[in-house]
């Protein structure tokens, strides 16, 4: 494949980790976002747009090779009582991107999907990313654009902002010795740390990954309880917890899965950040965006 890339949503979270990834493979890298990036490298090129806007799509994908589409709206909770703004970011972006790709002879349309497509849960949001999949399946169909769906599960990591689940855990722990968590914390989740999601990203673009779709998560389930005992521990403080009595309706508790005959096949890698390792990373981060007072007698 070529080595042209576009990352759209390149500014954010998962986006920025990806390119980050694609330029240390030796991709030519072009981020597409709403918002400049804060991270973006001198051998990356910045293109500020909206996916909305159809005639700055076209021209960001002149001679690129490969779309990679992080961009929308990515916030579950938003997502559940949100439609319109659903609908606008997460459907007709992503078609106007598929339009774009097709006119441009895009190699590869890489998606971020989520393990909450095919779940009795998620509200809009996971509304959103089934009739996604099965636009690009039809473009596919259609047009004979070749697709990597990937679905992503439970991720954190350095650059996330508020509505990542874990910064607000570790940030709730190093601010207010008090963890408030929206469930009983029996909850089964598999974590991984986005630099691993980002490297798998990237291995995708081998061709036995063309046209499929691919489960992207932690190697290990872990109850939610337990990792904020984790957390409790590393900060070396009385932290207390409190749980919610009532199911959260956008979030699932053992698994996201409801019957579906689309299963994606899960990717893993033999190497992967420690989750303690990726907790400390975070809290450094955190650590430098609070002030001295909020941090004060908190130990990391």
């Amino acid at each position: 494949m070529s080595k042209n890339a576009i990352v759209f949503g390149g500014s954010g979270f998962l986006g920025s980790h990806v390119a980050d990834n694609l330029s240390e493979h030796g991709y030519n890298v072009t981020l597409f976002d709403i918002q400049p990036s804060s991270y973006i490298r001198p051998d990356q090129t910045m293109i500020v747009g909206d996916i909305l806007n159809s005639d700055k799509v076209n021209n960001a994908l002149k001679n690129q090779n490969v779309v990679f589409h992080f961009a929308g709206l990515s916030d579950l909770d938003k997502g559940t009582d949100q439609p319109l703004e659903v609908v606008n970011q997460n459907i007709l972006g992503t078609i106007n991107l598929l339009d774009g790709a097709v006119k441009n002879n895009i190699q590869r349309f890489v998606f971020a999907s989520t393990i909450y497509v095919y779940s009795r849960l998620g509200g809009f949001y996971r509304c959103s990313k089934q009739a996604t999949e099965l636009f690009i399946e039809e473009f596919k169909n259609r047009y004979g654009l070749d697709y990597t769906i990937l679905r992503y599960g439970s991720l954190y990591g350095t650059r996330a902002d508020d509505s990542n689940g874990i910064r607000n855990y570790l940030l709730q722990g190093l601010r207010d010795g008090k963890i408030t968590y929206p469930g009983t914390g029996d909850e089964m989740r598999e974590y991984i740390n986005v630099k691993d999601a980002a490297r798998l990203t990237t291995d995708i673009l081998s061709p036995e990954y063309i046209n499929q779709h691919i489960v992207v998560t932690g190697h290990h389930p872990m109850k939610t309880r337990d990792m904020l005992e984790m957390i409790k521990e590393m900060l070396k403080k009385d932290i207390t917890f409190e749980f919610s009595t009532t199911q959260h309706d956008a979030h699932y508790n053992l698994t996201p899965y409801s019957f579906t005959p689309k299963i994606g096949s899960k990717l893993v890698s033999n190497l992967y950040v420690d989750m303690g390792q990726g907790f400390l990373e975070c809290l450094q981060e955190l650590s430098q965006d609070l002030t001295p007072h909020e941090t004060t007698n908190k130990k990391v």
